[in-house]
């Protein structure tokens, strides 16, 4: 039984790191969120390569979903800290703020090798979510990190990728997105089916220009200039 147990653990590992070896290079097929909304609001993607997404779009997504991109290995221990302290009892916000301690690495290994849910379903994959953001860190390196994210991540109603986003709202390639169109696609990342550019929703409104004052915040960190600026 325990050397049973053993092989299906090695061929879990051997199988996982042999994916993640072949997407370091190669687009994930498609994603479990992906298959989901193919069956309700359809499916646009168009997985672009590096070269192909505006400065802007990278800028924004680390402005707003992961500052410390650049700096940590897959984890921000000081944002999971910050999560865990007591709140302070406020009066509920009528427009949800996001963030989180979630790092954009986090987020990448969730989409493309697990599963969104809620509730207990959450905490169950959180394990193997560690481990994934473990792997991708080590084997992928944080450009490719950006760039996988930045392909997966829902952006819109039945909408994947910020080159699908950006044909959906603006009629135009994610290499020709403005600084303000980048953070408005951006701003709507909490809840992109509810949260849209256009029509532009209230908490994109709100968010989006939060948005670009932390695209010019950051443009001045080297690390990230040099992420961004790569080949």
């Amino acid at each position: 039984m325990l050397k049973k147990i053993r092989r299906v653990f090695l061929y879990l590992f051997l199988s996982s790191l042999a994916y993640v070896l072949i997407t370091k290079f190669v687009d994930p097929p498609i994603t479990t969120t992906q298959i989901t909304n193919a069956f309700g609001l359809g499916l646009r993607r168009d997985y672009v390569s590096w070269e192909n997404m505006s400065y802007n779009i990278k800028l924004a997504a680390i402005a707003s979903e992961d500052q410390a991109f650049t700096d940590h290995i897959g984890f921000d221990w000081d944002a999971i800290e910050k999560s865990l302290r007591p709140k302070k009892k406020k009066k509920k916000s009528k427009i949800p703020l996001g963030g989180g301690a979630s790092t954009i690495s986090q987020q990448t290994a969730k989409n493309v090798f697990l599963w969104q849910g809620s509730g207990y379903d959450k905490y169950i994959r959180k394990i193997p979510e560690v481990y994934f953001t473990f792997l991708i860190e080590a084997i992928w390196g944080k450009k490719r990190i950006l760039e996988v994210y930045l392909n997966v991540i829902e952006t819109g109603p039945g909408c994947f990728g910020v080159e699908a986003a950006a044909q959906y709202y603006f009629k135009k390639s994610a290499k020709r997105l403005t600084r303000s169109e980048a953070a408005m696609i951006v701003a709507g990342f909490p809840n992109p089916k509810k949260f849209t550019a256009r029509p532009m929703t209230r908490r994109v409104a709100w968010r989006y220009p939060q948005i670009m004052r932390e695209m010019n915040n950051l443009e001045s960190d080297e690390d990230i200039n040099d992420l961004l600026r790569s080949k």
